[in-house]
């Protein structure tokens, strides 16, 4: 979800990737919660973060504290560490869960509004 935001808000801004520590298909929770807002990761992925180890990057952002705990030290001008719960550890309906994704949705997307707003 993080990676469809920053790209929807400051993609032109920003080349965005999203890696993850299990890499996989996208939560068709995470799918509904963005499309209601207009955003499209059907076809988003997570891959492995081992991808990224080697390129020059400016910043690596983890937003759940598992990522940033099993995750290998990956070199950047600067780590930011922002944790947000993890909507797939919701329990309940279908309802409750699609809540959980949407709730974690708006947390993240006024993060990304603040903190990575372009310097004008």
């Amino acid at each position: 979800m993080a990676e469809g935001l920053l790209r929807q808000l400051y993609g032109e801004h920003y080349e965005v990737y999203s890696a993850g520590t299990e890499p996989g298909g996208v939560s068709p929770f995470a799918i509904r919660a963005m499309a209601e807002i207009g955003i499209d990761i059907r076809n988003h992925t997570s891959k492995d973060v081992g991808e990224f180890l080697s390129m020059d990057l400016d910043t690596v952002v983890t937003v759940c504290d598992g990522a940033r705990e099993a995750c290998p030290f990956v070199p950047a001008r600067r780590n930011l560490h922002r944790r947000f719960e993890d909507p797939r550890a919701a329990r309940g309906s279908d309802a409750d869960k699609l809540a959980a994704f949407r709730r974690v949705r708006q947390q993240i997307r006024h993060w990304i509004a603040d903190y990575f707003r372009p310097s004008p």
